[in-house]
């Protein structure tokens, strides 16, 4: 049996006597740390110093990281176990609040059919409760500061909910640093009033003092910051709240509300979304095109609306919601990256990206019958999908050994071409513009040049050009319409030379 037996916040007049007699009743006591007040407080120091009693904390100087520390202390109770048969594992506050170490064996000793009994004891939470004498009706979110990491690409659930919070570790100027940054990342303003509660519930010794958020790590208040302190984080008003994805799916779904949604938005199917999913993407591309962070960020928030609305309209019908698209596209992403979430090896891009293609062929239960074409998309624009297209035959052999001999077939379709144009067969000569453009699409791909990119950077300089000549026209006070063909190309060239001496 291994007696899980809390000592409480700290005050010896808070010890429950179960716990105190199998503290001294003679069997081996494990303490997680002996850097707890109750532990030199009497009559318990006395008793104790009769009893075989071992604290672990020199495993926190040979652990490379919390996590390895929790695993060798279970490890060490585990072997202290095996040896002894029975014994008592104390750790602070109540064992099953806050307390890494007793989720971990108690998963073991589950596993293991090895007996535990909890002996409970005032968790660190009723303490600090009752020292800034608040009452929670709500939620109240329980959060470990050692495990807040400033730096994640998005706070953790618990800090965005808004509700009341209890930081607990903060035993550090680190530690507060840390917590402090966590918080501000998920909408708490600098302003915002938190109290660092030390040594709660232990008469004599509590202290508390309620700073502003960006206080927290000075050295003002270093004093109240060690291994007893915790920080008391009150509920954050609703319009201060970080406008986070989940308030996103709330507006999404008010709009969609039959009751008092927007009349556009509720009349809106998976068909009638398809031009504007076109669209914004467009726009995402073009912000992208002219370097404009803001303007990218806003038309990423648009296409990232379309997908929410269809994914909104599909929870309404019971197909699918927003939760699904994200779990799919998570167990996807893990499943094609076995490289970073595996054991597979992928020494660059080209390898991971046959990779993927091999994962994803096996996903759609690929046979070698069915084409090799079979998944291409044909919604796509149409020199990316005549890339695509070729991308997927260059891969099984069909390729031209070298640049030359595609520049070569580009000569022979356009003799085609003009062939078909001469005979005044529009329908012939639309099939060989179509040959002419195909086999420019592989003289891109040859020289490493997307084709849509290249057309699409054409038309942009092409536009530039106009305007300067429009421009131009009007500073003469002429319309371009009104300008001969020669003065057109008279400006088109002093475009081209005014492009190049930007």
């Amino acid at each position: 049996m291994i007696y899980l037996v809390g000592l409480g916040p700290g005050s010896a007049e808070a010890l429950p006597p179960r716990a105190f007699s199998l503290l001294t009743g003679g069997l081996p006591v494990l303490l997680r740390t002996e850097r707890h007040p109750v532990l030199q407080s009497e009559p318990l120091a006395s008793a104790l110093a009769a009893c075989p009693v071992t604290a672990l904390d020199d495993e926190y100087e040979h652990g490379a990281s919390f996590s390895d520390t929790y695993d060798a202390i279970v490890a060490r109770v585990l072997r202290m176990h095996a040896a002894h048969g029975e014994l008592v594992y104390a750790v602070p506050g109540h064992p099953l609040i806050g307390e890494t170490t007793v989720a971990r064996l108690l998963a073991l000793t589950r596993r293991q059919g090895i007996p535990t009994q909890v002996v409970g004891a005032p968790s660190f939470v009723d303490a600090c409760l009752e020292a800034v004498g608040e009452a929670v009706t709500g939620d109240l979110h329980v959060v470990d500061a050692l495990l807040l990491d400033p730096e994640a690409p998005m706070p953790p659930a618990a800090l965005r909910t808004g509700g009341p919070i209890l930081l607990y570790q903060v035993h550090s100027r680190a530690a507060a640093s840390n917590a402090k940054l966590a918080l501000s990342r998920a909408g708490y303003p600098d302003e915002f009033r938190v109290t660092v509660v030390h040594a709660a519930g232990i008469v004599g010794t509590e202290q508390q003092a309620t700073i502003p958020l960006y206080e927290l790590d000075r050295s003002a208040h270093q004093s109240l910051i060690d291994h007893l302190t915790t920080v008391w984080v009150p509920e954050l008003a609703e319009a201060q709240r970080l406008q986070d994805f989940d308030k996103l799916l709330g507006i999404i779904a008010r709009l969609r509300d039959p009751e008092g949604g927007c009349p556009w938005d509720l009349k809106q199917t998976h068909t009638s979304l398809r031009r504007y999913v076109l669209e914004e993407a467009y726009e995402v591309a073009e912000a992208l095109d002219k370097d404009d962070p803001e303007a990218l960020c806003e038309e990423l928030g648009d296409l990232l609306l379309q997908v929410l609305l269809h994914g909104q309209i599909a929870r309404e019908t019971g197909d699918f919601d927003s939760g699904d698209i994200c779990a799919t596209l998570c167990e996807k992403l893990i499943r094609r990256h076995p490289h970073v979430f595996g054991e597979a090896q992928a020494g660059d891009a080209d390898a991971v990206l046959a990779q993927w293609n091999a994962i994803k062929a096996t996903e759609k239960g690929k046979e070698p019958k069915d084409s090799i074409l079979a998944g291409i998309t044909s919604s796509l624009p149409a020199l990316s999908l005549a890339l695509e297209t070729s991308k997927r035959v260059v891969a099984v052999g069909f390729e031209w050994p070298d640049v030359d001999q595609v520049f070569e077939k580009v000569v022979e379709e356009l003799a085609e071409l003009r062939v078909e144009l001469a005979a005044g067969e529009t329908e012939r000569s639309a099939e060989e513009l179509g040959d002419v453009l195909f086999t420019l699409v592989n003289v891109g791909r040859k020289i490493g040049v997307d084709a849509e990119e290249a057309l699409r950077g054409q038309v942009s300089r092409f536009s530039r050009r106009w305007r300067y000549i429009e421009e131009a026209a009007c500073a003469q006070g002429q319309r371009v319409q009104e300008l001969t063909l020669a003065q057109q190309e008279a400006l088109w060239q002093e475009a081209k030379r005014s492009e190049k001496g930007a």
